[in-house]
């Protein structure tokens, strides 16, 4: 177990209302969710950003509000948005799955830190094809999101999959069209896994995509795929098993087939040397190992190291901190992998270093738990 941290953060109330079983009450304004107004008690609290890590961070504040009544206002806009608020000083933390990398933090004069990880998976609506039934590879799946590769019996598909029927259907492409940390993780896969998806597309949290259908947010991808035949996505796992939509098996850098788990992003993430990575950058996808699940990312929180609101970032600090000792459960109940302790106390450690008040000093420290 870890340590128990302090009460006194707001709750995460989502931006848009959405299929998790946790009620959102916000108000959608055109096209736009609207925050929650504050509670009457406490600092007011802003975040805005990925929707990868909403379902765990949906789970997390529910369960806080209950602990400590307090509330925190998220708003799931996508990694691109979350970076663009938090730039712009209009939330206290944003957040993203894109990690920013060191130079552009220390010009933005912000820090970063990891929250979760988990796995973002490819879905699909094939008549027929059940979860696990159907086995890709990153070459594959770049030529399908390239438009290489049209019907889901084409020969490269069936040559992956003996003795599955598949159909003579067309394939429908669904991707983000918002700037999105799940695009970014997918596509550094991808260009990874293969030369022309790297040569002519790249990888980026938005991207130029040769063929398919523009969807917002995870649950955007999810809602599309489910409703259109032959169609295929990508998206965190949790959104997966929430719609109930088939993922695919891959085949990962050993040449294994793995199943996306807890375990598999786990095996992944054992990877990550934080200890060593300036301001926390770390990239988990397409590493070794024989259970390694090759689209693994970690989301981040960005703050200011100099908070124009040091009481609404020192409750931000304390719910993170809270969901460090107490949230484990609940991400793997949504199979979600937590921050293993060392690195929570590597964070711990730059939040008194790093995020400083009027005069210099930290606005959390450790002897506050």
């Amino acid at each position: 177990m870890k340590r128990t941290t302090p009460s006194a953060v707001r709750r995460d109330r989502p931006g848009a209302a959405w299929h998790l079983g946790i009620l959102a009450r916000a108000a959608v304004i055109g096209g736009a969710a609207a925050l929650m107004a504050p509670s009457a008690f406490g600092a007011e609290i802003s975040g805005a950003g990925a929707t990868f890590p909403y379902p765990i961070y949906a789970k997390w504040a529910e369960a806080y509000q209950k602990e400590t009544g307090n509330q925190l206002n998220y708003q799931s806009i996508g990694s691109g948005g979350g970076i663009r608020q938090i730039k712009a000083k209009t939330v206290t933390f944003g957040a993203s799955d894109k990690p920013l990398e060191p130079e552009e933090l220390k010009a933005a004069g912000l820090v970063q830190f990891p929250m979760i990880m988990g796995g973002v998976v490819p879905v699909v609506n094939v008549q027929g094809i059940q979860s696990g039934q159907l086995k890709l590879d990153g070459k594959t799946l770049a030529d399908i999101f390239m438009g290489n590769i049209t019907s889901w019996n084409d020969d490269q598909i069936a040559k992956l999959n003996p003795g599955v029927q598949l159909p003579d259907t067309a394939i429908a492409v669904v991707h983000r069209s918002d700037g999105s940390g799940t695009t970014f993780l997918f596509t550094n896969y991808l260009a990874k896994a293969s030369s022309d998806w790297k040569g002519n597309i790249g990888a980026d949290a938005s991207v130029q995509w040769p063929v398919g259908i523009g969807a917002k947010g995870n649950e955007g991808v999810a809602n599309n795929v489910q409703r259109t035949d032959g169609a295929i996505g990508y998206v965190e796992y949790a959104y997966a098993l929430q719609n109930k939509l088939p993922y695919t098996l891959m085949l990962n850098q050993a040449g294994k087939t793995v199943e996306p788990t807890s375990a598999s992003f786990q095996a992944a993430a054992a990877h990550a040397d934080w200890a060593k990575a300036e301001g926390f950058y770390v990239i988990l996808t397409d590493q070794p190992g024989d259970d390694s699940w090759p689209i693994t990312g970690a989301s981040f929180i960005l703050m200011y190291e100099q908070p124009d609101n040091p009481a609404a970032a020192q409750e931000a600090l304390k719910f993170f901190a809270w969901s460090y000792a107490k949230g484990d459960a609940m991400a793997e109940q949504l199979h979600y992998v937590a921050i293993p302790d060392q690195v929570v106390d590597l964070v711990e450690q730059m939040w008194q270093q790093k995020i400083k008040g009027a005069g210099g000093k930290p606005i959390w420290t450790a002897s506050a738990q």
